[in-house]
């Protein structure tokens, strides 16, 4: 563990992570639509803004399937478990769906390809 090498390494993996998290932008809210891009990979999501701090309003889901297969994307309500959208995407395929999200917050996932929910809160 003493390998200076190995500590450089470390060292230079963590900044690069750290450098991804700061990259996350605030999500642009344009004419009352708040907009959120989402890549879905195998078995994740990668969000390009950041979902903390969401009030409720109406959200445009812009999804794109990075996947290299048929996947999809699924919203509901967080607490009534109330199907917001769903919909096939196509490998490299990107669409989008207007929802209105409430103060009960959200969750997403694929549910073609193994994905975890992505539980959100919002404030308000």
């Amino acid at each position: 563990m003493n390998n200076p090498i190995i500590r450089l390494l470390g060292l230079g993996m963590l900044a690069f992570t750290l450098s991804g998290m700061a990259l996350a932008g605030t999500p642009v809210t344009e004419d009352g639509v708040t907009t959120i891009h989402l890549d879905q990979y195998n078995g994740y999501f990668a969000a390009e803004e950041t979902l903390a701090g969401l009030e409720p309003g109406t959200y445009e889901f812009v999804v794109t399937n990075k996947a290299g297969k048929v996947a999809g994307f699924q919203v509901q309500s967080l607490e009534s478990r109330e199907q917001l959208t769903m919909f096939p995407l196509e490998p490299g395929e990107t669409k989008s769906s207007r929802v209105e999200i409430s103060s009960e917050g959200f969750r997403y996932r694929c549910p073609i390809n193994p994905t975890p929910w992505y539980e959100v809160g919002v404030s308000g």
